[in-house]
């Protein structure tokens, strides 16, 4: 009865409505903020994608700068992650904010900004399909976390794809959501076991993905399945916006399917 309640006072789904929202919702209104190699505008898959934004964080050796990134992935993840979330949510608002370089790395400063820049542009939701797991590093990640936190942005991150257990940022904040892949055929599951800070699994296992020159890629890890995970997440917001991190997150717990040690990860 309280719960009921507070429910109702908060706007806050009941878990019906949460569970409706996961099967039917599309991101209809949710921005999403895909923080990776760039996307590239030309592949076929993502014919008529119109990005929110598109810029890229550049180093010059004395200070960054944001340039326009011109539709352009110098990788292919990027696409990849566009991909998934255009089949997830086909009427969410996807924005590419270049981080990764050719060789899919990055300095932790460049990630910094960019995460700066999706926040100060009202993103929902914060993709990061990458980690860091240089313990000096750590409080440079906690500035923008705690920010995203602070504003009601949501991070879905990925994990360590050797060990999950191995301390990476952004996923081993408590405030976000961090995905393991797991070897499933519906890109809709979701997979919780709870005890730990990457608690969450789902599709991420011999998947064919979007990638450079038009064709497709086959690929595992934990990259691809923090998507799914953001699609699932921006379903849930497109019909309740008003989520807070936290209860967004206990909702996704409490909704999510057993993940048990015959899971593959």
């Amino acid at each position: 009865m309280v719960g009921s309640v507070a429910s109702k006072v908060n706007n806050w789904p009941t878990l019906n409505e949460a569970r409706t929202s996961l099967g039917t919702g599309r991101g209809r209104g949710i921005k999403i903020a895909v923080l990776d190699s760039g996307i590239d505008l030309t592949h076929p898959l993502l014919a008529g994608l119109t990005l929110e934004d598109d810029v890229a964080i550049l180093d010059n050796g004395s200070r960054l700068s944001v340039v326009p990134g011109e539709g352009r992935d110098v990788y292919g993840h990027g696409t990849a992650i566009a991909g998934i979330l255009r089949t997830l949510v086909p009427e969410a608002r996807i924005g590419s904010f270049r981080v990764l370089g050719e060789q899919l790395r990055s300095r932790t400063l460049i990630i910094r900004e960019g995460a700066r820049q999706a926040l100060e542009r009202g993103y929902h939701i914060l993709n990061c399909s990458f980690g860091c797991s240089r313990e000096d590093h750590v409080l440079f990640y906690k500035d923008w976390i705690d920010e995203a936190y602070l504003r009601g942005s949501h991070i879905v991150a990925a994990c360590n794809n050797q060990d999950f257990n191995k301390r990476e940022w952004p996923g081993h904040f408590p405030t976000a959501i961090t995905v393991n892949f797991t070897d499933c055929e519906q890109p809709d599951r979701l997979f919780c076991r709870m005890g730990q800070l990457v608690e969450f699994a789902a599709r991420g296992e011999n998947i064919d993905v979007a990638w450079l020159g038009g064709g497709q890629k086959k690929v595992t890890g934990s990259s691809f399945a923090a998507p799914h995970a953001a699609g699932l997440l921006a379903r849930l917001l497109s019909v309740s916006p008003s989520l807070s991190p936290l209860h967004a997150k206990a909702l996704l717990q409490q909704l999510a399917e057993p993940w048990t040690i015959s899971e593959k990860s």
